[in-house]
Order: structure tokens, then sequence, then C-alpha cells
């Protein structure tokens, strides 16, 4: 129980104590005044029966009950020094005034002191409370981050002490995460800076050649053309897939999943990766059942494949074969992309998604960013994306959405 609903309940409790003893108190006080006064009339009542024995009871009863004409007794109690307004008609009455003011002053000037006692001693706790809250918001400015847990309590100034602890421990991961995101901007910047220096390099170079070689023949002009071609292309995949995985990054780009059948999407990576597959004469098989369905967005989930698709032409040998395969059952569905080619080295196997990563057995025209993107995309959309393979048998991407 926090400590603020304690402090209450001993206070309303403490409250209830004194006002049911004041109460107690006053009801006995009130009682021996009316078994005073009650004796008294009998009394009176006895002594008037003696002396006028002619009198009836219910004369008696009459005159205790009725309102009578009561100025002439009481100047005649007067004169005996009794005054009606100021002393009691019972003289028992009259020694039991001073007790029941004492006793109702000692109970009234001790219930103040008690509830007085209970808040200042809640409210130094509360002040000590605040003083350690204040102490360790000090340590926290001062970088140390240390909560001893131990000492905590379940009232709310623990729990304002953790939830500040909790703060804190999340501010300094965002601190960590931001400087590290200035890392990776800062690696991924020099990689990038790196991938675009070597193409944009051999086209200076051609243009150069081109330029200052008036008499170049026409097949070699063509070939440099060509070849500046071919790198402007590399830089532009280079620069659209970074762009890309910068979105991606940001949660800029939202995938629309839908059910789409996974025939149509596996025919859509092979027709994207036909030219090339034909360039490296590669046979690209697919095998799917048209009846397969899967809830994604169909154009990141084709770009993802066709990038592992691309892949493994690239590192297939003429004559080789890609299969694309679907599967599903009860548990997930399966695409999966194999090749015959040059496998991945056991010891790039780990880095193979890293972004801008190039393995042992990687094309001299890869950037190393292909696969990184198909990972980002596969699991952005609540998939799975890993790869077995071996060297120089062949290696098999399996996407699994369960």
């Amino acid at each position: 129980m926090k400590r603020s609903y304690r402090f209450i309940i001993v206070f309303l409790i403490l409250t209830i104590i004194f006002s049911s003893l004041f109460a107690v108190l006053t009801y006995a006080e009130l009682d021996r005044v009316r078994k005073n006064s009650n004796e008294a009339v009998v009394q009176i009542i006895a002594d008037l029966k003696e002396k006028y024995p002619d009198i009836s009871d219910s004369r008696i009863a009459q005159i205790l009950n009725d309102k009578a004409d009561v100025e002439n007794t009481v100047e005649m109690l007067k004169k005996y020094g009794i005054e009606t307004d100021t002393n009691w008609l019972v003289n028992r009455n009259g020694e039991l005034e001073t007790g029941i003011i004492a006793a109702n002053s000692f109970i009234s000037a001790f219930s103040c002191v008690a509830l007085c006692a209970v808040f200042i001693v809640y409210c130094i706790k509360r002040k000590r409370e605040t003083h350690k809250i204040t102490e360790y918001i000090a340590q926290i400015n001062k970088k140390k981050y240390d909560l001893a847990i131990d000492e905590n309590s379940e009232d709310e100034m623990s729990a304002l002490k953790n939830e500040i602890y909790k703060t804190t421990v999340m501010l300094k991961e965002q601190s960590e995460n931001s400087l590290k995101d200035k890392e990776n901007l800062k690696d991924s910047l020099s990689d990038i800076s790196h991938q675009l220096k070597t193409p944009l390099t051999s086209i200076m170079i051609m243009l150069d050649n081109i330029t200052d070689n008036e008499d170049m023949p026409p097949e070699v002009r063509t070939e440099f053309l060509n070849d500046i071609r071919r790198e402007t292309n590399s830089i532009n995949f280079l620069v659209q897939s970074i762009l890309t995985l910068s979105k991606l990054d940001a949660n800029s780009i939202v995938l629309k999943s839908r059910p789409e059948y996974l025939s149509k999407i596996i025919e859509e990576c092979r027709q994207n990766t036909a030219v090339l597959a034909e360039i490296k004469e590669v046979e690209v098989i697919t095998e799917c059942d048209k009846s397969i369905t899967l809830n994604c967005d169909f154009k990141w989930l084709c770009e993802a494949v066709t990038n592992i698709v691309k892949n493994c032409i690239e590192h297939t040998p003429r004559g080789g074969t890609v299969k694309i395969a679907a599967e599903q059952n009860r548990l997930y569905t399966k695409i999966s992309i194999s090749d015959n080619g040059s496998g991945i080295d056991q010891k790039d196997l780990p880095h193979i998604f890293e972004r801008f990563y190039k393995g042992k057995n990687s094309d001299e025209n890869s950037v190393g960013i292909g696969l990184a993107l198909a990972k980002t995309i596969v699991e952005k959309g609540g998939g799975y994306l890993s790869v077995d393979s071996c060297a120089d048998r062949g290696s098999t991407f399996v996407i699994k959405y369960f």
C-alpha cells in the first residue's frame, strides 16, 4: 500500500478512535448527570409523599412533565444563594462539571496533538524522500545511472524514483542509439563514397579518352560508350537501392499487405531477371502451385525476390540453373531460391546480408547492397530471410512467412 494512502487511513482511524472516545465519555458523563438528577427528584418525591400523603401519583407526574409558573420558586431559591442560571440544583452535578470540562478538554487536546504529530511525521518523511529524489536527479545529471532497487518501497515516491530511472535509461539508450546511428551513417557515407568513386573514375577516364582522341576507331568508341552505359546503370542501381534502404530505415515506406498469388510474384521476378539470365546463359526454373496466396506487398516482395535471384544468377556459371519455388503448409509459406553456382565461403556466410559487404566469391561488379535490401524488405513485411550455402555446391535462400 502506498504511503499517502497509509497516512490517510491512519489519520481516519485516529479520528474515529478519538471521536468514539469523546462520544463514549460524553455519554458516560451525561448518564451520571441523569442519575444524579433522577436520584434528587426521586428523593424530593419521597419526601413530598411522606409529608403530604394525600397527593396523588398523577399529580406528581403532572408536576414533573408540565410547565408551571416557576418564577416564585426561582426567587425563593435565590434567597438561599442558589442561582438557577449559573448553579446546579443538584450539588453532585456541579462537582461533575469540572471533571467533564477537564476530561473533554484533555481528550480534545490529545486528539489534536496526536493528529498533528502524525501529520508532521508524514511531512518529515515526505520531505526526506523528496530530498532523496533531488539528490538522485543530481546524480543523473552527473551521468551516474545507478539505482539502489533494494532501498525502494511501494510508496508513490519510490514509484516516482523508478519512473525517473526508467526515463533516464530510455534517454540514455536513445542517446547511445543516436551516436550509433551517426556512426552507421558515417560508415554508410564512407561506403557509398567508395562504391561511387570507382565507376565515376572509370567514366571520367573513358570520357577523357573519347574527347581527347578524335581519331579513335568507331568500334573502340562504341565499346567505351557501352562501358559508360554499364557503369551509369550500376551507379543508378546503387543510388536507388541506397534511397530505398534509407526510406525503409526511416519508416517512410509503408508496406500494404493484401492476398497475392505467389505464382504471379515469381513470374514477375523471372521476367525482371530474364535479360541477365540470357546474358549469363543461366536457366531460371520456377515451381509454384498457382493456388498459393500470401498477404504481402506485391511490389516490394518482387523487389526483394528479384534481388536474390539476380545475386544467384551472378554467382552461377554458364549453363547452370537457378530455381525459384514456393510451398505452403499450416505453419508457414516458403519461397526458396537456389542455384548450383560457386556458393558462399563459410567465413562470409554470417556477413552476407550486411550492407556493402562483398564476400570472397563476389562478382567484381557487385556493390554488396542487393541482399541487404532484400532482407530489410522481407523483415519489414513480417518475414524471415535465411541462407544455406557451401562453397562450390551452390546456395539456397529461404523466405518464410509464419
